[in-house]
């Protein structure tokens, strides 16, 4: 039986090569990606751009950024620029990492990557053949307990896995006005909340082959609840999220031999506690940060993969981020919704 836990691979983000990144819409994830960067990395944040000059002016002045554009054309076409981490709303993923990507700029996407499979598929074509990076911003792929967990499904440490569990729920207010809330950007608990345990469903059980899912709209017309089945051919994983209620927001897989469980917010640095069948109990913290300071070891793993001229990541390839699209578009055929305009924005240009 399972006797000791594997140590983390993950090295230290500080030992990554520094690149100079720009940041395309200064949104409130973008505020955390770039102090997480400025803690505890070498990686440079020397431009950000916002359709608002003034909010972009704003935000460069407040984390100490060199330039600030008024448009996103001038960020992915700024020579001093190395890559660029995408951080507008899931509506807009698709067109700003395009923008990018014609500009010859290797690109980190916020998830959820796009709004749909199809958005996923001409992203990750137009990268393949520019020959450049392109990564989904999956920040839970790239932490360290989530390498331990890696290494316990790779080595069979759990036995044959039979059951995922995974939810994410946050109480937001209903407004109109807020963007979850609103079809116009893609809201919805789904892309927001719940790709985090669609993402680790596909982590511990790769691609489902059924898919079983239940939901409820906001007053807006988007889903403001989802629960689904994923299900392969030897296990189950349930996933749910919802704008309605704040949820424990844990993760298990189960199998045979040992359960693995992730604290709550399981998609963060959290505790990785193993509970074999036996009844030993093993533990690990899950590394030396906490909170959003995690988001700085998907930005090493870019800064890692552009120096090695690599185009995706091997811990979250693009295969695997268009699967997770397509799990997500069957969750939301089967309960109703969809987004005005997400079918002609995956053969439109992108706005320049």
């Amino acid at each position: 039986m399972l006797s000791s836990l594997p140590t983390s691979r993950v090295a230290d983000p500080a030992d990554a090569p520094p690149l100079r990144w720009g940041v395309l819409g200064p949104g409130g994830i973008a505020r955390a990606f770039v102090t997480a960067l400025q803690r505890h990395s070498r990686q440079q944040v020397v431009a950000v751009a916002s359709r608002d000059a003034d909010r972009a002016e704003a935000f460069a002045r407040d984390l100490g950024i060199e330039r600030a554009h008024g448009s996103y054309l001038a960020l992915v076409e700024d020579p001093g620029v190395d890559i660029v981490y995408v951080a507008t709303p899931h509506s807009a993923h698709h067109e700003h990492a395009l923008l990018a990507l014609h500009a010859g700029t290797p690109v980190l996407v916020e998830k959820a990557y796009t709004r749909n499979e199809a958005e996923a598929r001409a992203v990750t074509a137009a990268a393949e053949a520019a020959g450049l990076l392109v990564m989904e911003a999956m920040w839970t792929r790239f932490l360290p307990g989530t390498d331990v967990l890696r290494q316990l499904l790779a080595d069979g440490a759990l036995g044959e896995v039979h059951t995922v569990l995974a939810d994410h729920g946050q109480y937001f207010h209903p407004q109109a006005s807020h963007r979850l809330f609103d079809p116009e950007l893609a809201g919805g608990a789904l892309l927001d909340l719940g790709v985090y345990p669609v993402s680790f469903a596909s982590f511990a059980l790769g691609a489902p082959q059924r898919v079983t899912a239940t939901g409820r709209r906001a007053f807006t017309g988007v889903d403001g609840q989802v629960s689904a089945v994923l299900s392969t051919e030897t296990a189950d994983a349930v996933v749910t999220s919802t704008l309605f209620a704040q949820t424990p927001t844990t993760a298990s897989v189960s199998g045979s031999l040992a359960r693995a469980e992730l604290a709550g917010p399981f998609f963060a640095p959290t505790t990785l506690t193993v509970r074999t069948r036996d009844g030993g109990v093993l533990s690990t913290d899950g590394g030396p940060l906490r909170g959003a300071d995690g988001l700085v070891y998907e930005a090493a793993e870019a800064a890692r993969l552009l120096a090695q001229g690599a185009t995706e990541s091997p811990l979250l390839p693009w295969e695997e981020t268009r699967q997770v699209m397509a799990t997500m578009d069957e969750i939301r055929r089967q309960v109703g919704v969809s987004y005005p305009g997400e079918q002609a924005a995956t053969v439109r240009a992108p706005s320049r």
